[in-house]
């Protein structure tokens, strides 16, 4: 798959971009490299192979060196939450995005 400028300039109207005509030639040459190492990627026989539902799986029984998972911070929330223009029962209001 190979981008054309034509293709830089539509993306960038979706994403609301203004491109100079430098970034334009620069990001179809960056974005094209990489549909090429996908491309590459693609082409790798995986047919047998078990997909990983985690990289920790690869270990096996090995044991693991993690770090025990304790709060180092006191809780600051009210410190936090005075800049808020607007805060409710320990939450930040905000307004309606959405109708």
């Amino acid at each position: 798959m190979s981008l054309t400028p034509a293709d830089i300039d539509r993306l960038a109207n979706l994403a609301r971009l203004g491109l100079q005509p430098d970034e334009r030639a620069r990001l179809c040459v960056q974005l094209n490299d990489f549909f090429g190492i996908v491309e590459k990627m693609r082409a790798v026989d995986t047919a047998g192979l078990v997909p990983l539902a985690h990289p920790v799986d690869v270990t096996g029984e090995m044991a693991l060196r993690l770090r025990a998972d304790l709060a180092t911070e006191p809780n600051q929330r009210e410190a936090n939450q005075r800049s808020a223009p607007a805060v409710e029962a320990g939450l930040f209001l905000v307004p309606k995005v959405i109708e």
